[in-house]
């Protein structure tokens, strides 16, 4: 059998609160030892070693838990033994943490990343379900070469593409439009399709060791922003995503300011609030093509894209090509 390695983070999946109840719980509570204990059929599909690498809410995740969490999948990876990595998380922060997984692991190993939406003493948890689906994906060789992915709800998805959607049903999540990689029924695999941007191997990003990264800030523009609001985060970032209206748009005034802040060597990448949008060059938001589009990355993974970048450059035309490539 396939050797599967579950790396556990925390979440809702090892969350426990009153028996029976989905709400007013604590996140990251129970070992994953006990969740796997639940689904002893799993042991049909895969030797298991478990790994308690945290035991957060996924709102406690940061960038040096990210850079931790991909030194230790590389270091599982590069055994020779180990065929797939699964990673525990909760659902708030999974997207961010499944893409900046993507463009940084280097292995075409599987690595999937799962949680739940119910706490393991509710009544018709779905934490292990997703689980066993997980550890089934990863231990099927149709995963491999597909980059990071998540899988929910019997739905196998890109960690570039992965979004949530809902925060009270067990079906949470979404994609941005690209979507989904295909589907699970009980444990078998069935992939219709395949990411085209660059991950894992493939991503430059991967190829590198990270000990801390540049600071990218978000800021969101609604109708009457102050410009002090860019004032405020320029002081201490290198780079600033803004997240606008429509198709990265904003006023005149922020126009004005932003310009001044990218001509002060601090990169502006243009997003969008709304939930599936395209953002592309655009001459009357940005008329002396000062900023970079995010093409169609959601603001937060913009912003994990942009501080990988800036690792590497700083010049405007360099990070517009990284931005249609990954």
């Amino acid at each position: 059998m396939k050797k599967i390695i579950v790396i556990a983070t925390g979440g809702t999946i090892a969350g426990s609160g009153e028996a029976g109840k989905t709400t007013s719980y604590r996140a990251g509570t129970i070992k994953v030892e006990d969740v796997l204990a639940s689904i002893p059929q799993i042991q049909d599909i895969a030797n298991i070693e478990m790994i308690q690498f945290l035991s957060v809410d996924s709102n406690e995740m940061n960038e040096q838990y990210w850079l931790s969490l991909v030194e230790m999948i590389n270091k599982q990876a590069s055994r020779d033994e180990v065929d797939g990595i699964v990673v525990t998380h909760g659902t708030d922060t999974l997207e961010e943490t499944a893409y900046f997984l993507n463009l940084t692991v280097h292995t075409v190993k599987p690595v999937v990343l799962t949680g739940a939406m119910r706490p393991a003493t509710a009544t018709s948890a779905d934490g292990p379900f997703n689980l066993y689906q997980a550890i089934a994906l990863a231990a099927n060789d149709k995963a491999i070469g597909c980059g990071v992915m998540a899988l929910f709800s019997s739905t196998i998805y890109s960690a570039r593409g992965i979004e949530k959607v809902n925060n009270y049903k067990i079906d949470a999540f979404g994609h941005n439009g690209s979507g989904a990689l295909g589907y699970m029924r009980d444990d078998e695999v069935y992939i219709s399709t395949r990411p085209v941007t660059h991950h894992t191997i493939y991503s430059i990003f991967s190829h590198e060791h990270y000990q801390s990264l540049p600071n990218v800030s978000l800021v969101t523009y609604y109708a009457g922003a102050p410009v002090l609001l860019l004032e405020a985060v320029s002081r201490y970032s290198e780079g600033i995503v803004v997240v606008g209206t429509g198709s990265g748009n904003f006023s005149k005034q922020w126009i004005d300011k932003l310009e001044e802040l990218a001509r002060k060597d601090i990169v502006i990448v243009r997003s969008s609030r709304v939930a599936h949008a395209i953002v592309f060059d655009e001459p009357v938001f940005d008329p002396d093509h000062l900023f970079v589009g995010s093409n169609t990355l959601s603001p937060f993974k913009a912003r994990i894209l942009l501080s990988l970048c800036l690792t590497r450059t700083k010049k405007r035309e360099e990070i517009e090509q990284f931005f249609k490539t990954y």
